[in-house]
């Protein structure tokens, strides 16, 4: 028992300088370094809850936008910086599971140089084709490329279309094929001018060229229809409910921050995530609004992974040794 007393002593004062400093966290400026440019969703929502932190934690939580080489720079950044809760990233999924499927050598790795605290929302993508296209729904689109294998192909700007598009490849046996482009924005103008067959893309990005007529929504990968793209049916409803998935954003802090500022962090960010206003804000951008716990966050990064991992080696997509584009071996 004396033994046992005292292992629980030693354990309890190896926690109290975590405890302390997070019972004083934050009593300096806070970085949110978001590894796009500014003005997209990413970058809104970094400004968005880190306005409310500010509010609610009575310290700056400044935006610092580090874009480049698909969100690989600013990623490094933010996992190479110090563990004390100074320095938090705000993120999307790609450079943290969509990244590693198709990067044979990152500067981080997700697992070991991050630690995951909220995701605040994920946005679904949508399946769209042309607005004048002869494909009035989902199932004339799989027809066509089903009958014409060599003759479709779709746009995407980065692996976290692409790996989802080459999904949809393998789960209904057709062989779109890739074109890239430089971000969502050109690969929705693409689609509108008939470069490419069709695209997945995030709905927000796609929104406006929809109400437009400039592009038509076929099919949804949310779990739910979508108020914003009435008539377009889930991937669960038209039997694929594997492609049941969302991209997300979420809030993470160098690996080795102590799990009371991780926790108390999350807290603050669930919290945050019902107010009325910034749900408002959320849905307006086409986003489901989260509010994850930490180990919430890090089971989904653990799923994900595996998985992205998997459907880019059957897509016989090469791993980049740098930073450039993944792109597709031959044959």
């Amino acid at each position: 028992m004396r033994r046992r007393s005292l292992g629980h002593a030693l354990a309890a004062a190896a926690w109290l300088p975590a405890l302390a400093r997070a019972q004083g966290w934050p009593n300096r400026p806070v970085r949110l370094i978001v590894p796009y440019a500014p003005g997209g969703a990413n970058d809104i929502l970094a400004r968005l809850y880190g306005r409310r932190l500010t509010e609610r934690l009575g310290q700056p939580f400044l935006v610092e936008n580090r874009p480049g080489a698909q969100a690989i720079l600013g990623t490094e950044l933010a996992a190479r910086a110090a563990p004390d809760g100074r320095t938090l990233l705000v993120a999307a999924s790609g450079p943290l599971v969509f990244n590693p499927a198709v990067h044979e050598r990152l500067p981080y790795d997700t697992r070991k140089d991050l630690a995951p605290v909220s995701i605040l929302a994920a946005y679904p993508l949508v399946v769209v084709v042309p607005g004048d296209s002869p494909f009035r729904t989902f199932q004339d689109l799989m027809a066509f490329a089903r009958e014409h294998p060599d003759g479709t192909n779709y746009g995407a700007s980065a692996a976290s279309f692409q790996l989802p598009t080459e999904l949809l490849n393998q789960r209904a046996g057709t062989r779109f094929a890739y074109t890239a482009f430089d971000g969502s924005a050109e690969t929705v103008r693409a689609v509108a001018e008939g470069e490419v067959t069709m695209a997945l893309v995030d709905a927000g990005s796609a929104l406006a060229a929809h109400a437009a007529g400039r592009v038509r929504g076929l099919a949804v990968t949310a779990p739910h229809r979508l108020p914003a793209w009435r008539g377009c049916p889930t991937m669960a409803e038209l039997d694929y409910p594997d492609l049941t998935l969302r991209l997300w954003s979420g809030v993470l802090a160098p690996a080795g921050t102590p799990a009371p500022i991780l926790n108390r962090l999350a807290t603050e960010l669930a919290a945050i995530t019902r107010e009325p206003s910034v749900l408002e804000t959320l849905r307006a951008l086409s986003l489901d609004p989260i509010g994850s716990s930490t180990e919430e966050f890090r089971r989904v990064i653990e799923t994900e992974l595996p998985l992205w991992a998997e459907v880019a080696r059957q897509a016989g997509i090469r791993p980049e040794r740098s930073t450039a584009s993944p792109v597709r071996s031959p044959g």
